[in-house]
C-alpha cells in the first residue's frame, strides 16, 4: 500500500546482520534503522568499557531512562510525565571499530544477499525476492554451528551474556 502512494517504509528492530538487511530491503523497506549495529563503533557516543576481557561500548537506547532523562522524553510524549515509561534499555555492546568498516562489511552482505536471489540492483531485489519460511533448526543451521569460533570474523560475531 506504501509504494502505492510514494510513502517510504522504515525497517525497524531485529537487524543484526548483513542478512536481516537484505530481507528488509527485499521486503520493501526503503531505509533501515540500525542503531545497535553502529553502536559499538567509534564514531557513536558513548563511553568504552572491558568486560570479561572483551572491550565494549556502553549503549542506550533513545527509549531508555538514562536517555529520556536527559531529553529524548518529549519524542515519547512523556515531557510532563512523573514516572517515566521506558521503551528502551541501556547495556553494553560489541566493539566494532570504525563506521566505514562497518559499512563496508554491510555492503558486501547486501550484495552478496542480493546474489543469492539474482538480483543485480536493489529495484530488482525488491520485486523478484521470494521468502520461504524455515524452522528454527533451519535457522540455527544457516549460521556457524558445531565450532567453537576462535577468530571472528569482522561481518559475524557471536553474542556473548
Amino acid at each position: 500500500v506504501a509504494k502505492e502512494y510514494g510513502i517510504p517504509i522504515i525497517a525497524d528492530g531485529g537487524i543484526k546482520f548483513s542478512g536481516d538487511m537484505t530481507k528488509a530491503i527485499a521486503a520493501g523497506g526503503s531505509v533501515c534503522m540500525m542503531g545497535s549495529i553502529f553502536a559499538g563503533c567509534d564514531e557513536s557516543p558513548g563511553t568504552f568499557e572491558l568486560f570479561q576481557g572483551r572491550k565494549y561500548k556502553v549503549y542506550r537506547g533513545m527509549g531508555s531512562i538514562a536517555a529520556m532523562e536527559n531529553g529524548s522524553k518529549d519524542r515519547y510524549f512523556q515531557t510532563d510525565a512523573k514516572k517515566l515509561v521506558p521503551e528502551g534499555v541501556e547495556g553494553r555492546v560489541a566493539y566494532k571499530g570504525s563506521v566505514e568498516d562497518t559499512v563496508f562489511q554491510l555492503i558486501g552482505g547486501l550484495r552478496a544477499g542480493m546474489g543469492y536471489c539474482g538480483a543485480k540492483d536493489v529495484p530488482t531485489l525488491m520485486e523478484t525476492a521470494k521468502f520461504v519460511k524455515i524452522s528454527a533448526a533451519s535457522l540455527k543451521e544457516s549460521h556457524p554451528h558445531d565450532i567453537h569460533i576462535t577468530k571472528e570474523a569482522p561481518n559475524y560475531s557471536v553474542e556473548t551474556d
